[in-house]
């Protein structure tokens, strides 16, 4: 789900791109006051959450905060333990989340491997930004560009269920 890219792209460095490991519980990141919880950018690859996030977004998430229904999630995949994906968790089940992507056509979500255990999931997604396209130099694609690039990701309905 992450940028295969190495370096920096859009003032971005590679290692604040990336989700390598989970960082150590309690700490802060930025230089933050105390109790603040970790805050991360990454990247998603694949179109497993189209419409919602496109490959190319980069995202805001946030570490060891609670995880509610329709919030969309960072986890360790259940069977690859060393693959991060990023789906929607839908329903609380015995045992874990169930989890889905938001392009029912792409697969890879807890239709395939089940409900995934709570320690997997390791973030809440807060914001999207979607950077600008080589290909939008136009004023107007300039201007639709700009009122779509940075979208908080809001929770689905409260009605959403896993089916």
């Amino acid at each position: 789900m992450y940028g295969a890219e190495r370096g920096t792209r859009d003032g971005v460095p590679e290692e604040d791109r990336e989700v390598a490991e989970v960082p150590e519980r309690g700490r802060v990141s930025g230089g933050g006051r105390a109790g603040r919880r970790p805050l991360r950018v990454v990247e998603v690859t694949g179109p497993s959450m189209v419409p919602t996030l496109y490959h190319g977004d980069l995202l805001l998430v946030q570490y060891g905060v609670p995880v509610r229904p329709g919030d969309v999630v960072i986890l360790r995949h259940p069977f690859q333990q060393d693959l991060l994906v990023v789906k929607r968790a839908t329903e609380r089940r015995p045992g874990g989340w169930w989890v889905r992507g938001d392009n029912t056509f792409a697969g890879g979500d807890s239709t395939d491997y089940g409900v995934v255990p709570a320690e997997l999931v390791l973030a809440r997604v807060r914001a999207r930004y979607r950077p600008l396209t080589k290909g939008q130099r136009s004023v107007t694609a300039v201007v639709g560009w700009a009122l779509s690039a940075l979208r908080p990701v809001r929770s689905a309905s409260s009605r959403l269920r896993a089916r």
